[in-house]
């Protein structure tokens, strides 16, 4: 049994908690809205009144947080993780999806102040969470990575290792934009039949059943025919166009000019701008009308 911290109880971070009471481990949770914790907590989690308060005697101190700027507060700010002393042999696991440039600064600071670091965003969703079948998107030491296994297996069905710390960041940015180009592609394509008169119903099946039926085609085609955009949101508009801008970003910091990310980074912006940030972001469609 481990001593661990879990900071963010949102769509993703409960399921990874659940998994990590499951497993036996001692789990410590802090979340924003305290509320969003109280199941936990019933299972027998205890409830932190500070990210510093749940992580001070921690062996294993992870984080799903929404962005850079959360992650700043959690950490190095007042009552962070950082803000008082740790467990000399404490370990962070930084699960939330966030800038390339950020997670090297951050881990730069968390090592400096002590614990190991090891950056491990995930690939799913919150079913899979729950499940423990999401795949674990690794950058740190490999060593560490197998002395963590206890944490990381009731977590995962794969794990993938892309190298040193910030490799797991930097593939998560990749996919992420890949996912948000198919989802415009997917409503241009959909816009394109619409105009040309055909049976939307068999474009949408046919598309998941053809050479692009990718995941995001398959899950997000159903949603735009239907359009339905409120329900049963699982990653709002304004999440993908925070990782969009932050994959954007990450590329033309490696010397390229991603010409399909920029153009669905801007659509994404006008939806989130037109008041439809929570939404699902299949909405994106709804801009294409307004050419």
């Amino acid at each position: 049994m481990t001593k661990v911290a879990f900071i963010g109880i949102g769509n993703m971070g409960f399921g990874m908690a659940s998994r990590l009471m499951d497993a036996g481990h001692d789990l410590t949770v802090y979340n924003r809205t305290a509320e969003k914790a109280a199941p936990l907590v019933e299972a027998g989690a205890r409830l932190a009144s500070s990210p510093h308060d749940a992580a001070k005697d921690a062996e294993v101190i992870m984080t799903m947080l929404g962005d850079d700027d959360a992650c700043r507060t959690v950490w190095h700010g007042e009552d962070g993780i950082l803000s008082g002393p740790l467990r000399p042999d404490a370990v962070a696991i930084e699960c939330s999806t966030l800038s390339y440039e950020w997670i090297l600064e951050h881990a730069r600071l968390v090592e400096k102040a002590g614990p190991a670091f090891l950056d491990c965003p995930v690939n799913g969703v919150p079913a899979q969470a729950v499940s423990g079948d999401l795949m674990l998107l690794l950058g740190g030491n490999k060593d560490l990575i197998a002395r963590l296994q206890d944490i990381l297996k009731p977590l995962s069905s794969s794990q993938r290792h892309f190298g040193g710390i910030g490799a797991g960041t930097a593939f998560k940015l990749i996919v992420n934009l890949m996912s948000s180009v198919q989802i415009q592609a997917l409503a241009e394509g959909l816009y394109a039949a619409d105009k040309a008169g055909l049976d939307l119903e068999t474009v949408v099946q046919t598309l998941g059943d053809s050479a692009c039926g990718s995941d995001q085609v398959k899950r997000n085609g159903p949603v735009m025919l239907a359009g339905k955009f409120d329900e049963n949101v699982t990653f709002a508009a304004k999440w993908r166009l925070k990782d969009t801008r932050y994959a954007v970003d990450f590329e033309k910091s490696v010397g390229f000019n991603p010409g399909l990310g920029i153009e669905t980074l801007n659509r994404l912006q006008q939806l989130v701008d037109d008041g439809f940030g929570n939404s699902n972001g299949a909405r994106v469609i709804e801009t294409l009308q307004k050419d």
